[in-house]
């Protein structure tokens, strides 16, 4: 008898669309309609204010003015499709990461590769304004610099699974694919503005914190083991000096029973 083989096919929105992830899509996209209401409302002139109080702007952060700002910035963003690449990317690669990790630890983790990115935009705009190389400063916005470190910790921790190219059909390891969007934001940051409006250091720094973030165990081993070595050879000399200064004495007396 003839069996009827069906395959069906149900989408799982709580697999697809991890807690953590979900919240963050929902969170962004929330605050982007809300700009764009209050956009409509004010005739655009919200953007402006908006941007102000709650984008990146080195001097005003270092200042204490805007102390949220490091956090702020990274719900907002400039347009839509800034925002649908942003999420696209948290999506197809967060949702790998979180169940690994948990939704508490991957949150923790984006929020100091995002914080973390943005100091590190800070700190070159300043120095760079500092040296006078810069003239009028920039508001950075979005959740580049923290996605880049979700990037960073999937090529550490998924390193040989292979990812499509887009637009090309190629596909990659992870590490490869990490490796060619650092190079991307490391000459990026080395040309400056292009007139793209990229914040290259930014993603740059996002890949940086996280890298050291990940690794920072690894880093506390070895200078421990490093530590320990270097007091075994110390250890090992001292008995050498000693045994070679005792050389010629007599050995010591035995008393036998």
């Amino acid at each position: 008898m003839a069996r009827d083989l069906r395959f069906e096919y149900r989408f799982n929105w709580k697999r697809e669309f991890t807690p953590a992830i979900r919240g963050l899509i929902v969170a962004n996209c929330a605050v982007f309609a809300a700009m764009r209401i209050a956009a409509l409302a004010t005739d655009g002139e919200s953007d402006h204010w908006i941007a102000l109080w709650f984008g990146l702007i080195p001097t005003l952060a270092t200042q204490g003015l805007r102390i949220w700002t490091p956090v702020s910035y990274l719900f907002i963003h400039a347009s839509f499709m800034h925002l649908l690449g942003n999420m696209f990317t948290l999506w197809m690669f967060g949702r790998n990461l979180e169940p690994v990790w948990g939704a508490r630890r991957f949150l923790s983790y984006y929020f100091i590769t995002g914080v973390g990115a943005g100091a590190c935009v800070v700190i070159v705009d300043l120095l760079l304004q500092h040296w006078g190389l810069v003239g009028q400063e920039h508001v950075t916005v979005g959740a580049s610099g923290a996605i880049f470190g979700v990037l960073m910790a999937c090529a550490l921790l998924f390193p040989d699974r292979e990812v499509w190219l887009i637009p090309l059909p190629v596909m990659i390891s992870m590490r490869m694919f990490v490796l060619i969007w650092g190079a991307i934001a490391f000459f990026g940051t080395l040309e400056g503005s292009t007139g793209e409006n990229i914040s290259h250091v930014a993603h740059l720094g996002g890949l940086v914190v996280g890298y050291l973030y990940i690794r920072r165990g690894s880093f506390f081993f070895t200078a421990r083991n490093q530590l320990t070595d270097w007091k075994q050879r110390r250890l090992r000399r001292k008995f050498e000096v000693y045994m070679r200064e005792h050389r010629d004495e007599p050995p010591p007396r035995r008393w036998m029973n």
